[in-house]
């Protein structure tokens, strides 16, 4: 399964494409950056990173992609909203499923890639260059990488484990703790107001909010 994973940003929109069937550097089929300028009009930007979104999809014939969302309260988010927006819009106009994953999530399946350890208790911080090393690491590719493409990567390959899952490819018992987290948790609330309570808080449990089913027509989704 091709999967492609995209880290949204104005200046480096990082893009990466994952096969789950092959082995070492072919595990990497494609990656890259689109670009614009500052000095292009703000709107003119996002309408380019529309376009070259809708052109990468269009090209490889991808299906299934993953998505890192924005960080709000950070750096210009209201603008990264916007090209998170514009992005989503053109995937749907392409018909393609798409799960969103928050960056620390991103981080989380690179970290286990690595087995970084420890430090003083607390889990390893997964910075630029561990980004770019475990990308390297999985791929088996160890020529330059950018870190947009490298978050692309992971983003791409969490998806194509959460696809996986979605479709039966991928059993429960084979998922890394890592994954469990982040598509299965399920908490019971054991003390407050909520006590007793359940909330399935993992993606597989909320379609239409974390990912979605773009590639089925909305009469057959009504249908089923």
């Amino acid at each position: 399964m091709l999967t492609l994973g995209l880290d949204p940003s104005l200046t480096n929109f990082g893009w990466a494409v994952h096969d789950t069937e092959a082995v070492g550097k072919a595990r990497c089929v494609e990656r890259g950056r689109f670009q614009t300028s500052s000095k292009q009009l703000f709107i003119s930007r996002y309408m380019d990173m529309r376009q070259s979104v809708i052109a990468l999809v269009k090209r490889l014939g991808i299906k299934r992609v993953g998505c890192e969302y924005p960080v709000f309260n950070d750096l210009w988010s209201e603008g990264m909203y916007g090209l998170f927006l514009y992005t989503c819009e053109a995937l749907k106009e392409c018909e393609v499923d798409l799960v969103f994953f928050a960056p620390p999530q991103v981080k989380a399946h690179a970290r286990i890639a690595l087995d970084r350890p420890r430090v003083q208790g607390k889990l390893w911080v997964m910075r630029k260059p561990d980004m770019v090393e475990a990308a390297r690491f999985d791929a088996g590719d160890v020529g330059t990488w950018n870190h947009n493409e490298a978050d692309a990567y992971w983003v791409a390959i969490a998806a194509s484990r959460f696809w996986s899952l979605l479709d039966g490819v991928t059993e429960l018992n084979e998922l890394n703790p890592v994954e469990r987290e982040q598509f299965t948790r399920i908490h019971t609330f054991k003390r407050g107001k909520r006590a007793g309570q359940t909330k399935k808080s993992g993606i597989l449990y909320r379609e239409d909010e974390r990912f979605f089913r773009w590639s089925v027509p909305e009469e057959d989704e009504q249908d089923g």
